[in-house]
């Protein structure tokens, strides 16, 4: 079991890894520091110890079971006969990572019909398909895919996995954790590679929003995330990719189905504002909430719909499924008018992907004008009754 060590003659009891510990588990017995049962091993004290008194016994034997980890998996959704929108957007994210790594990316498909979009899967940046497509196995079928996915991990052992933070990967991507005794970091917004370590950089919201967490898994693989739909650019459909296709088989081999699926049926689809090409984003600037109707006239007029953020949620101003941001939607319109919206980091980061960004806003620091590719300084219900006469 590995374990921090501490050297009493190289020790000089500076205190300075009892201050660089973020899990208090070092503390000072007269000059020498001690380690206690709340250690993680994160190995933050080991390089801020300036005389080199401190090590992680059997570091290298943990580097070296790590070593056996390759590549970067993404689990691929099929629904209702289609390859889920997210999961083609952790190909374009998960192609980028892989280049950095100079790893192959793989895509695991659980589906009777998964080879139907064998030939989609490559031109959208996977290098080789991981299939499984006895009878009966699908997306609901979420025991039998679990069981699959922990035998695969086990023996293929990837490096980093990837779900999409739908119902299906916020159901699977914490049983395949948990099996394989792993971190996972949930509602994922930004991934990156570490440039120094190599580590996968998983960034989410935390504490409702209010500051953005980034998160390393240092001791265990793999790195598994689940990521919000809507946040990554899936990549261009490139036919002339190839890649090889790895079928496997668990029939017979699956636990006894705890439910039975008789039917499923599909809520008719809605005017989501995560689909819209043109899209009216209203902020705090807008005073009352009788405004509000200035601002649906205004759409209407240029054929866009209405989105709000955050604290016009708060206030009552429009229901939830309208608020964009890092705690709501993240869209991706041609066109965005931001009226009133100071930009918060946390409004900015679900806004990103908006192709032209005109804001108005009577702060001129305001830190939309930042991003944006247009910028009106002026109140924006003065806007809104100006563009808005018959």
């Amino acid at each position: 079991m590995p374990q921090l060590i501490i050297n009493k003659e190289l020790c000089r009891g500076c205190t300075i890894c009892t201050r660089s510990c973020g899990s208090d588990a070092l503390h000072m017995r007269g000059r020498l520091a001690e380690v206690n049962d709340n250690c993680i091993l994160c190995g933050i004290c080991v390089k801020s110890c300036p005389f080199g008194a401190i090590t992680i016994e059997k570091e290298e034997k943990i580097n070296t079971e790590m070593d056996a980890y390759k590549n970067l998996w993404v689990f691929v959704e099929i629904n209702q006969n289609r390859i889920a929108e997210v999961s083609l957007e952790l190909l374009g994210i998960g192609r980028k990572l892989a280049d950095e790594k100079g790893c192959h990316l793989v895509a695991v498909v659980l589906d009777e019909n998964a080879l139907l979009f064998a030939e989609d899967l490559i031109s959208y940046g996977a290098d080789k398909l991981i299939v499984c497509n006895d009878k009966g196995i699908g997306i609901y079928a979420e025991e039998s895919c679990a069981h699959i996915l922990d035998d695969l991990v086990e023996k293929e052992k990837p490096e980093i996995f990837l779900f999409g933070a739908t119902g299906v990967g916020r159901s699977l991507a914490p049983r395949v954790a948990a099996q394989a005794k792993t971190g996972l970091t949930a509602d994922c917004t930004v991934l990156e590679i570490d440039g120094d370590t190599g580590l996968l950089r998983q960034t989410r919201p935390a504490f409702g929003g209010n500051i953005m967490a980034t998160i390393v898994c240092l001791a265990k693989r793999p790195q598994m995330s689940t990521v919000r739909a809507g946040v990554m650019a899936k990549m261009e459909y490139d036919r002339t990719r190839s890649g090889t296709i790895q079928k496997v088989s668990y029939q017979n081999q699956l636990p006894e189905a705890k439910r039975i699926i008789l039917e499923t049926s599909f809520a008719p689809k809605t005017n989501s504002i995560t689909d819209a090409e043109f899209l009216v984003v209203v902020g705090r600037g807008i005073g009352a909430k009788k405004n509000m109707k200035l601002v649906h006239t205004f759409a209407e007029k240029i054929g866009a719909q209405v989105a709000v953020s955050r604290p016009l949620v708060d206030m009552g101003y429009a229901e939830y499924p309208k608020q964009v941001g890092q705690t709501g939607c993240t869209v991706a319109p041609k066109l965005l008018i931001s009226l009133g919206v100071s930009g918060a980091i946390q409004h900015l980061a679900g806004i990103t992907r908006a192709e032209k960004i005109i804001a108005v806003n009577a702060d001129d620091t305001a830190p939309i004008f930042g991003i944006s590719h247009y910028k009106v300084v002026g109140d924006c219900v003065a806007f809104l009754k100006e563009y808005t006469k018959d």
